[in-house]
């Protein structure tokens, strides 16, 4: 790893899991940290998508040796990240005491959606029911439509992974001042609601039912709306002089633009957008709001935004192989995150190689694979 990097330096194990403990691994290697996913034996495959810039072993946890290995592993890690349920690491025997006593330096991160404590902290459950339980859920969704939770954005990355790293940054600075470690008690329905605290302490400004308030939908000039070639674009005119050039370039004329905010003539009014912009193809409606502050924007897919000029101006996204993929973000002036194409790495794949590192022998790895407590694609290299 480039020793510019931010977070170069940092030793991270990750417990292998899906969606947000991916996530929280993928940022810290994007910005430097080295990196390493804990597999299963016996898995050949995975499903994480988010493991750019990481290293994989495969290791049997359910072994005394397996847990032996991953003891010895943790006692040179700066970071550990566990995705299970409360209790799951304790049975094994590695629990934030066991692991913390040995190494008291280390950042002890664990992710789950209702937390370490509480009645719901052992059920299983997914973003859409952590978000339920937030409160978030309950604003998202048209009036008279059922309730539409924005994929598992919310819950898995933005109150998941993205605030598990958000504590692991905070525990590493404050290491700086005491050398000790700490738990992350980072809890899907915590930080949901935590990200919502706008809508929590805003709540004079949303007086309608669901879909009827200023940034739910409700407002005519805060929405989307299909064009004639059936595409999509989405204004967002809160501010006076902008609403009067959105309304400009549609040709609409108001002769009171105070009843902006008047909610009682939302309905009638976002009827006449959807037929104004039903006239037009997107392309169209791009052209004449070029450069103008109607606060306009189209709707692009997956496949169109890492064309958009904007996005390519400011390397929003890579080439990785035939496909696309987000550059990290923020960008840092001079430890920025790691842009460059990587592969995702496979299950064991750098077994061997991590092991030597941490300081085992290579009789020791050769006696781990043959009673198949680790796994590795690189058994030659012994």
């Amino acid at each position: 790893m480039d020793k510019m990097a931010a977070l170069s330096g940092v030793r991270v194990l990750e417990l292998a899991g899906l969606a947000p403990a991916p996530f929280a691994g993928m940022i810290l290697a994007d910005f430097g940290a080295t990196v390493t996913r804990v597999d299963k034996v016996k898995s050949f495959m995975t499903l994480d998508r988010l493991a750019r810039g990481k290293r994989s072993i495969a290791l049997d946890l359910k072994s005394p040796r397996g847990v032996e290995t991953f003891r010895r592993l943790c006692s040179k890690t700066d970071v550990m990240i566990e995705p299970f349920r409360p209790g799951v690491m304790e049975q094994l025997g590695l629990g934030p005491k066991t692991l913390m006593k040995e190494n008291p330096r280390l950042i002890y991160a664990r992710l789950t959606g209702f937390g370490q404590d509480g009645p719901m902290a052992s059920q299983a459950g997914h973003d859409i029911n952590y978000i339920a339980i937030s409160g978030m859920l309950s604003m998202l969704g048209r009036k008279d439509s059922n309730l539409m939770p924005p994929l598992n954005l919310l819950g898995d990355f933005a109150g998941g992974g993205l605030m598990c790293v958000m504590g692991i940054l905070i525990a590493l600075l404050e290491r700086n001042n005491s050398g000790q470690g700490q738990v992350i008690d980072s809890a899907m329905i915590d930080g949901a609601a935590y990200i919502g605290s706008f809508v929590y302490k805003s709540r004079d400004i949303w007086p309608a039912e669901r879909g009827g308030n200023l940034l739910d939908t409700g407002a005519h000039f805060y929405d989307t709306y299909q064009t004639l070639d059936g595409k999509f674009v989405s204004v967002g005119a809160i501010e006076p002089k902008f609403y009067k050039v959105l309304l400009e370039g549609l040709g609409i004329r108001e002769d009171d633009l105070s009843q902006q905010l008047n909610f009682k003539t939302w309905a009638e009014k976002k009827k006449n957008f959807a037929k104004v912009f039903a006239t037009k193809t997107r392309d169209e409606w791009c052209e004449i709001f070029k450069g103008t502050d109607a606060c306009f924007a189209p709707v692009l897919s997956l496949d169109e935004a890492p064309l958009h000029p904007h996005n390519q101006r400011r390397n929003t996204f890579m080439k990785n192989g035939d496909e696309y993929e987000p550059t990290p973000a923020p960008k840092l002036s001079r430890t920025p995150g790691n842009c460059t194409p990587r592969r995702q790495p496979s299950v064991g794949q750098h077994t061997i190689e991590v092991l030597l590192e941490a300081g085992f022998g290579q009789d020791e790895v050769t006696d781990l694979l043959k009673k198949g407590v680790i796994e590795s694609q690189t058994k030659s290299s012994l």
